[in-house]
């Protein structure tokens, strides 16, 4: 389903998928209860039109959820605002208020019955005979986390917006000659002649003597320094250290079951098949055929469904998007004769094959569920507290350790280490996955000054102090002598392969073939296909890629290699411009830049209708959201 998604990118509905979720995420998150206290304050302004604290917070979760997925792993708050994730969110939420705000000063609207003629003309969700496919509606929707009225609702705003923006994308369009251009660049091509050096093969550095060592230390002390390290005291306020000191009665326990008791309930499910029909009279048609049939999918795909829009699969009726089928099928008894449902977009026959009762869970299957949650609740709580009390004792000037002794908290000194988190055996000197915040922090401070408060991620807190400074310092000589031969090794191979280098292709410029340089640099020499600028032939960096396409034919020139630690001399042996392009480069090219023309064409304009509405931002507010208490 999603591989029609990218195929019809262009579409109305795969616009709206993929876009929809990055401009008007907000949407379709949920609300922690930690926020809702704030939602009778505006977070920002546009013109008339208000964006709350809960939409920013529902937005920017998705956005750090979303560039988690794409980096692999969980993003920290702090990462979050260094990458300015906060005032992109704003941006885009103020950017989607002024187009309303816009459409509503224009009177634009459309109409529930547009929309919905609009869906069912969608080729996206056509069958195999071009029209209009329910099962496959619900099966985009169900893959994309929509519901129908969710969808419908979202299409709709979508669709009026498009009223006001069509008439400034429209005609936007690049000129033949930059098509023509663009192609030319992409599409020349050329051979190049390399090989790679060997530095251990055509450099050969004389043994230093002391004093050349002793030049080059003298030269490069900065390389031959022992960082700054600081002795610091941590606190740490964990949410686990938390939660496993809070205490929770049987009491509370069951009070909480039956205050969510609906929550431990296990909804009844259904094994559901259906098919699909264009109208009532083509269903009861069918019908006959499809009762006194043994197996229903073998009858309906006989009368021309797929097999993979016949299975629904095993649901709960709250899963079933059409609440009249959804009430048909589960008001329908197991291996009961199939039966005619008119539902909101098709009618169907659907049959009950097979039924699994609901149950709801007793106090005693979900008692340690319900005491994790109660204990972690509370210890939220709890932390700011405790949290409180600190910031009251670190405001009387009391030593961390002892707030520490007091409150039952961890306390670590460490006597020894640097901005990287590192002790002086090179090893992380904090066991904590936000010891490079706590470090940052005790770097950022100095004796008798402590840092602001670092938020865990796990939602605690650490404070360290500064109990030493130990600054950096040049090592001797004498103790670096082994370090400074290897770097004096490493820059003298550095410059003289880069001489050799130079000598070759001053070589190959007047003619010497690149096989005699091979040989005698004891290397292979090798030769490209005809490449294009976005080729990555092997031997070739992209670096030196670029670099050969900005010389002419017979010219040569040499890139380091992709570790830095040789160099590749080449020569470009041939050049062939571009063949004049095909109708469908030529297209592609087209829709290549329209996108990006109308891209630029639409970021100006809302643009401009945010500049002209005014835009304004609750620094306090927004700081609040994320964490910081009041701006700096």
């Amino acid at each position: 389903m999603m591989e029609t998604l990218r195929r019809g990118a262009t579409s109305k509905f795969a616009a709206l998928i993929l876009f929809i979720p990055l401009i008007f995420a907000f949407a379709l998150w949920g609300i922690g209860p930690e926020w809702r206290s704030g939602g009778s304050s505006w977070l920002a302004k546009v013109g008339d039109a208000q964006i709350k604290p809960e939409d920013f917070q529902r937005a920017y979760q998705n956005e750090i959820e979303q560039i988690s997925q794409q980096a692999g792993r969980r993003i920290t708050p702090e990462q979050a605002k260094y990458f300015g994730l906060d005032q992109r969110v704003i941006s885009r939420l103020a950017g989607a208020a002024a187009l309303d705000q816009e459409v509503r000063s224009l009177g634009l609207t459309i109409s529930a019955q547009s929309v919905i003629d609009a869906v069912r003309s969608d080729a996206n969700f056509g069958g195999l005979d071009g029209k209009f496919d329910k099962n496959r509606f619900d099966a985009i929707l169900r893959q994309n986390g929509l519901s129908e009225q969710g969808y419908l609702s979202l299409r709709r705003r979508e669709d009026v917006r498009e009223q006001l923006t069509d008439s400034i994308l429209t005609g936007v369009a690049p000129a033949q000659t930059y098509i023509d251009m663009l192609h030319k660049y992409r599409e020349e091509t050329r051979v190049i002649e390399h090989v790679t050096l060997d530095p251990a093969k055509v450099v050969k550095l004389a043994e230093p003597d002391e004093a050349k060592l002793k030049e080059f230390y003298d030269g490069n002390k900065r390389q031959f320094v022992s960082p700054e390290t600081r002795k610091i005291g941590v606190l740490l306020l964990t949410r686990d250290s938390v939660k496993a000191k809070v205490e929770v009665s049987d009491a509370e326990i069951k009070d909480a079951y039956e205050a969510a008791k609906e929550k431990f309930n296990v909804p009844e499910t259904r094994h559901i098949h259906q098919m699909a029909f264009a109208d009532k009279a083509a269903a009861e048609k069918a019908l006959p055929d499809l009762v006194k049939a043994k197996n229903f999918v073998e009858a309906a795909v006989k009368l021309g469904a797929k097999t993979s829009d016949i299975d629904l699969g095993v649901l709960t009726k709250k899963q079933m998007i059409d609440g009249k089928i959804a009430d048909a099928a589960f008001a329908t008894k197991k291996d009961e004769a199939a039966k005619v449902v008119e539902g909101m977009f098709s009618t169907v026959v659907v049959k009950v094959t097979d039924i699994v009762p609901g149950k709801q869970k007793t106090l005693e299957e979900v008692s340690n569920e319900v005491k994790d949650e109660l204990q972690s609740s509370k210890a939220v709580r709890e932390i700011a507290t405790i949290r409180e009390q600190v910031e009251d004792d670190r405001s009387a000037a009391k030593p961390l350790v002892d707030t520490a002794q007091k409150l039952g908290l961890e306390f670590k000194e460490i006597a020894s280490v640097d901005r990287a988190g590192n002790g002086p055996d090179g090893k992380p000197a904090i066991a904590s996955p936000d010891a490079a915040q706590i470090v940052a922090a005790a770097f950022g401070a100095t004796i008798g000054l402590d840092p602001d408060a670092v938020d865990l991620t796990d939602g605690g807190y650490a404070w360290a102090n500064v109990l030493g400074i130990a600054p950096e310092k040049e090592k001797p000589f004498d103790d670096v002598k082994a370090d400074v031969k290897t770097a004096w090794s490493e820059a003298e191979t550095r410059k003289e392969l880069g001489a050799v280098a130079a000598h070759f292709v001053e070589r190959l410029i007047k003619g010497e073939p690149i096989a005699a340089i091979a040989t005698e640099a004891g290397a292979k020499a090798e030769k490209t296909n005809p490449i294009t600028r976005s080729t990555s032939p092997p031997g070739l960096t992209p670096s030196g890629v670029q670099q050969a396409f900005s010389l002419p034919k017979g010219a040569a020139s040499s890139a380091l290699t992709a570790d830095g630690k040789s160099r590749t001399v080449f020569k470009v042996v041939e050049v062939a411009p571009a063949t004049e392009p095909t109708k469908e480069q030529s297209d592609k090219i087209k829709e290549e830049l329209t996108r990006t023309m109308q891209l630029d064409a639409y970021n100006t304009f809302v643009g401009a209708l945010q500049q002209r509405a005014g835009v304004q931002v609750n620094q306090v507010m927004l700081q609040q959201l994320l964490g910081g208490g009041q701006p700096q």
